[in-house]
């Protein structure tokens, strides 16, 4: 990609040269690996809407979106296009599919009778239903493999399987199969299409952004490279931005905690929660003070499931000032572990002084101690035990820890310090899980199987809870 801008020949073009390539490709099976925003579910709403409203077309359009909020966004760009190609479509509503399961669709009928559904990510929704699927942003869906296996068997008499997402880690069924597509011969026959945010700059993107941009968005004075930089300076970390934008997944094989593993237990944050005295309340709590964070986790006992409830992350604060919003914490939890290594053997004492050794545990960071904490997270994550809001920069924080084994054949827990801390907040949930461990008391170190290659991925659906974040709270 070179540094000057790249405009386009033909600026009359409707769709940069890789949109205007899937929407050709008749493939039955294609998949395609793609950058953030780059208007895939645009111009693929595009294609499906052209195709249903063809006179004599015999199948429906079945989409599958990660969340009901994208089903609701992918038909409304469908309803543009018909409305620009003068279809004839009408917006049908939302429609109810299973009313015992409560699953529903939005849907657009076309003059000819044909529509196009667009449901949310439930992978049954797809069983029993004749006609083309498009699988929106795949690899993000909570069992991307059950929803292959029941959304494939609808293409039978006919219509395409279209599959496009960017990556999320090398264990997921998504990246499976770009592998087995260049690895192992493609014996499904799938036609394969790869973007990266490079590639789609080259072909003209950022003039196309700035067409829609206002005027003085800082984004028209860049050229590609520029952009590019930008673009990579705002992602969490630049694992992120090599999965987000450039088609490289995330190796789970170097990483603690797979992807898969950590969505399984993110739950959605849009619902109100507020706090209720007298809850089962644990507390983990790292320490940090100018480089790394402290970190506050706080997680509920609802059966055998724990459920976070806050998580603050304080930075260049003074101990007194840490302390005034630590201090309530703990005076409301059953159990507290507190980070007793270096800097935080003074938290112990203070909050040991204040409220008893039986309420708080100072904890030290020992390389045993570390792989005691960490396997029971990983443990809750698989046993799906455990509710971690969904936050980017939690995720990245988990994502830190990696496991190394020495010479000697110990067990090393490390995470590389970043601007957004040093693991602390694996290290803060990992305490709070240990504080609502029983019996109560001190680590006792297990040693792991050293012949222990990790854990199954468990990703049915899990229920809900929310986080209220205080205001000095950060992520």
């Amino acid at each position: 990609m070179g540094a000057a801008r790249c405009i386009p020949a033909d600026r009359q073009a409707i769709f940069l040269p890789f949109q205007s390539r899937w929407i050709n490709d008749p493939a039955r099976l294609k998949l395609a690996e793609k950058p953030r925003q780059v208007g895939w579910s645009w111009s693929a709403a595009y294609a499906a809407a052209r195709r249903t409203a063809l006179k004599g077309a015999r199948f429906d359009q079945w989409v599958s979106s990660r969340d009901e909020t994208q089903a609701r966004l992918f038909i409304e760009d469908c309803k543009l296009w018909a409305d620009v190609l003068k279809l004839g479509a009408g917006d049908f509503g939302e429609e109810v599919l299973d009313g015992n399961e409560k699953q529903t669709a939005y849907a657009l009928r076309f003059a000819n009778d044909r529509r196009i559904h667009s449901m949310s990510s439930n992978p049954d929704a797809q069983a029993g239903k004749r006609g083309g699927r498009i699988l929106d942003e795949f690899a993000l869906h909570k069992d991307p493999r059950k929803l292959w296996a029941i959304a494939y068997p609808g293409i039978t008499w006919g219509g395409q399987l279209e599959v496009f997402s960017t990556h999320r880690g090398s264990h997921n069924f998504f990246n499976l199969l770009i592998r087995e597509i260049r690895e192992g011969g493609n014996p499904k026959g799938i036609s394969l299409h790869s973007v990266t945010l490079a590639d789609a700059l080259d072909q003209g993107l950022l003039y196309k952004l700035q067409q829609k941009l206002p005027a003085d968005d800082p984004r028209q004075d860049m050229d590609e490279a520029a952009y590019m930089a930008y673009i990579r300076a705002g992602c969490v970390d630049e694992e992120s931005f090599q999965q987000e934008y450039m088609c490289r997944p995330a190796d789970d094989d170097v990483a603690f905690l797979e992807y898969d593993l950590i969505a399984a237990c993110e739950y959605d944050q849009s619902r109100d929660w507020k706090l209720i005295e007298g809850r089962e309340l644990y507390v983990g709590v790292d320490i940090g003070r100018k480089r790394d964070f402290t970190v506050i986790w706080v997680v509920e006992r609802l059966g055998d499931v724990l459920y976070t409830r806050e998580v603050i992350a304080l930075r260049n604060m003074a101990k007194p000032d840490q302390e005034a919003i630590l201090w309530p914490w703990i005076a409301r939890a059953r159990r507290v572990c507190i980070d007793g290594t270096g800097l935080g053997i003074g938290w112990v004492d203070d909050a040991q002084r204040r409220y008893g050794e039986s309420r708080v545990e100072g904890v030290t960071f020992t390389s045993k101690v570390k792989e005691e904490l960490a396997y029971p997270v990983r443990g809750a994550m698989q046993d799906r035990t455990l509710r971690i809001p969904y936050s980017p920069a939690i995720r990245a924080d988990l994502r830190s820890v990696t496991k190394q084994t020495t010479a000697a054949g110990n067990i090393r827990f490390t995470a590389e310090r970043s601007a957004d801390g040093h693991a602390d907040h694996f290290w803060a949930l990992a305490l709070a899980q240990h504080a609502a461990a029983q019996p109560a008391g001190a680590i006792e170190f297990t040693p792991a199987p050293r012949h222990a290659r990790g854990f199954d991925t468990v990703l049915d659906d899990a229920g809900d809870s929310d986080l209220r974040i205080p205001e000095n709270a950060t992520w």
